[in-house]
């Protein structure tokens, strides 16, 4: 029988419609400066985590199973076949949990799309306009089906920023190859099928995480590809019976996948993680912060700390941090870090510091445990109430209603261009750091998009 190519209404087909006739000249002011942001972040991140053990033993791997390519990724030595550079960045951009999200879907779109678009993109003189309008696409897409999913999908036990990751990457892929409508469809059709990720890395073997977008980049930079070649996939996959929404959310309503689609961008409404850890514990660090900041509370006077959040958030604090990704998901050890340093940052996870008995003895007196008030305002805030007791006998109290780096409370440019410093001039040298700095900075004028991933290395 042949197969019927037309692409019916739906969720699907408009987002689809939308993605693909997506160009810079649509986007806003907020969603251009997003994007800069968003991509300054991003990249930053793939090349602090091109030194990250996952990423390590991914090239490594890599290395053994195919020959070279032409696609170099910053923070490695070697260069990469397409697939595998954007299997690569996605893997190394989540590698230190330092990479961006979205609150209400509790994703992390940067990781896949961004990779997905740089490997699309290469070798293709595409410009910095079409690459910006193709990173807005695919955030839009990831944000929006994470949205919808979300909690029930993380309450079954999936990875959001793997299985709606893909699709994101997918339709910014397709945004860069210059599909059509109708072939963006068959994009999002084929990549749905690769949609996985299992948040079974909270129990032990948690590196597996980190290669998440990695999988979601790679898959959905393929599907792109496939649709271009005139492969199909399944109409309206999104919201039909046996499809995406059924499969990973139940009874969601599909309707939200495109409710106000085009009069905003969700990729002005993202965050920038400040802290080196799962997003989930933000907020309970940066009201302990606060208390040791503005209380002058040391760590040697704290008796207990007692932190109210919403269940999922409390779920970070069983287990203990024997390694680094255990270590970054664990809110007690992070929250210790916080009151003892004041930051969270990458140094803060070597393995002298976490056998540090002083910060262990402190992770101890943290409580944390599931409240009311905020698991009602759960997914649409992340919040946390935290009291710090002193020996002394004095109480210290702050409620976080939204975490720093959030659209409500941004991270400053000043803020952000200090954190790329510090992720990129230890892998690539000051000289390239400044160089990338001013590219992402000037996206919209560059003419081809090459120069971000052709920087040189400082080792």
């Amino acid at each position: 029988m042949k197969s019927d190519n037309r692409i019916p209404d739906g969720p699907t087909a408009e987002l689809a419609a939308f993605c693909a006739s997506l160009r810079f000249d649509h986007l806003d002011e907020a969603a251009r400066r997003g994007v800069r942001r968003h991509l300054l972040d991003t990249f930053g991140a793939i090349i602090a985590g091109t030194q990250g053990s996952p990423a390590r033993i991914a090239e490594r791997t890599i290395a053994e199973l195919e020959p070279e390519g032409d696609i170099p990724v910053p923070g490695f030595s070697a260069k990469r076949q397409r697939l595998s550079a954007a299997y690569l960045m996605g893997a190394s951009a989540h590698g230190l949990e330092l990479d961006d999200g979205y609150r209400a879907g509790s994703v992390h779109p940067g990781a896949p799309v961004i990779p997905a678009v740089l490997a699309a993109a290469w070798g293709n003189q595409v410009d910095g306009r079409r690459v910006a309008a193709a990173i807005a696409a695919g955030y839009e897409v990831v944000t929006r089906v994470a949205e919808t999913v979300h909690p029930a999908s993380r309450k079954r036990g999936f990875h959001n920023t793997s299985i709606t990751g893909v699709l994101g990457a997918a339709v910014a892929a397709a945004s860069v190859l210059g599909l059509d409508a109708r072939q963006t469809a068959h994009a999002l059709a084929i990549a749905a099928s690769s949609a996985a990720g299992l948040f079974a890395f909270l129990h032990g073997g948690g590196e597996i995480k980190r290669l998440h977008p990695g999988f979601a980049a790679r898959e959905g930079l393929l599907a792109a590809h496939l649709a271009r070649n005139g492969m199909t996939g399944p109409a309206g996959v999104l919201e039909i019976e046996d499809g995406f929404l059924q499969a990973f959310a139940g009874n969601a309503d599909a309707a939200k996948f495109v409710a106000g689609l085009g009069e905003t961008f969700n990729v002005s409404r993202c965050y920038i993680k400040p802290y080196a850890c799962c997003r989930h514990l933000h907020p309970g660090l940066d009201a302990v912060i606060a208390i040791a900041r503005e209380e002058g509370v040391a760590p040697g006077e704290i008796a207990a700390i007692e932190i109210g959040t919403y269940e999922i958030a409390a779920g970070h604090a069983h287990g203990g941090w024997h390694d680094m990704p255990s270590a970054q998901m664990n809110y007690r050890f992070c929250t210790a870090l916080a009151a003892t340093r004041e930051r969270v940052g990458i140094a803060d996870f070597d393995a002298d510091v976490l056998s540090e008995a002083e910060l262990s003895a402190l992770a101890g007196k943290v409580d944390v445990r599931i409240d009311d008030a905020c698991e009602t305002d759960y997914p649409r805030l992340r919040s946390a109430k935290v009291l710090v007791r002193t020996k002394a006998g004095a109480e210290h109290r702050r409620y976080i209603d939204e975490p720093l780096g959030s659209a409500r409370h941004p991270l400053s440019d000043e803020a952000l261009l200090t954190k790329f410093d510090e992720m990129v001039i230890p892998v690539l040298g000051e000289a390239s750091n400044e160089r990338l700095k001013s590219a992402v900075l000037a996206i919209q004028q560059i003419e081809d998009i090459d120069i971000l991933l052709n920087t040189p290395n400082a080792k």
